[in-house]
């Protein structure tokens, strides 16, 4: 014999609708809870180190305007990934002062990027072109070991030439833009040895006296909108190293 709900006990239906709405409940917390899909990739760690002197510590701007601050930053914003920036320069440093800093100072092996710009204070202080003609060569192959060997994620950065700022027009133009030549022409030629991308940014500090904004406020250093044209520079070549 069937049973109707009206031949059932009236405490008998408040349980059933009790227990029944308690199921419906579960069901929808099981769905709500349910882990969210992600439909975006999690954002890739990209360290990247800058070695140089008071060219790629950014003297005289902000720090946030230095070439390595301002490639990070590009970097971030072109490949939507997280950037580890680590500077090791400082101002007035030879190439040997910037060998002995790397010995003293502990490195993520490897990196994804390493940066090189070092030498105008070698010229600047009179040392034996001899002496970049030793060190240089040695600070790119511990560059590369810091990359792994890859060629491919180093880049040299060619010497600013200061004989066109106020300061520099102090000085003997003609020896400063020479010599700055001979430091540059060494180095791309030690770079292309190795198959290293040779960056050529010191034509834009050649503009510094017909373009003032170029020149930080102590009439020496590059501006922060002199690194941002670095910057337009470098970028392509770390980008094209993404495609590959």
């Amino acid at each position: 014999m069937k049973m109707q709900i009206t031949d059932m006990n009236p405490f008998k239906i408040i349980v059933l609708i009790v227990l029944f709405l308690n199921c419906t409940t579960n069901d929808n917390d099981t769905i709500l809870n349910q882990p969210e899909e992600k439909n975006q990739e999690e954002k890739k760690d990209f360290s990247y180190l800058a070695l140089g002197d008071s060219y790629t510590i950014g003297e005289s701007v902000i720090s946030q305007n230095s070439f390595p601050v301002q490639l990070s930053k590009r970097l971030e914003s072109e490949l939507d990934i997280d950037v580890e920036t680590r500077i090791i320069a400082k101002t007035g440093w030879r190439t040997d002062d910037l060998k002995n800093a790397i010995t003293n100072t502990r490195i993520d092996i490897p990196q994804d990027l390493v940066t090189l710009l070092i030498g105008v204070n070698n010229q600047y202080q009179n040392k034996p072109f001899e002496q970049y003609e030793k060190e240089f060569p040695e600070l790119l192959q511990t560059a590369l070991g810091f990359v792994n060997g890859n060629t491919e994620e180093v880049l040299v950065i060619s010497i600013p030439d200061y004989a066109f700022t106020p300061f520099g027009q102090t000085r003997d133009v003609d020896k400063i833009s020479t010599e700055i030549d001979q430091y540059n022409e060494f180095a791309k030629s030690i770079a292309d040895k190795y198959n290293i991308t040779f960056v050529e940014i010191t034509d834009i500090t050649r503009l510094g006296l017909e373009q003032p904004q170029l020149v930080a406020n102590d009439g020496l250093h590059p501006s922060g909108e002199a690194y941002g044209k670095f910057v337009d520079l470098i970028l392509p070549f770390v980008l094209e190293g993404f495609k590959d």
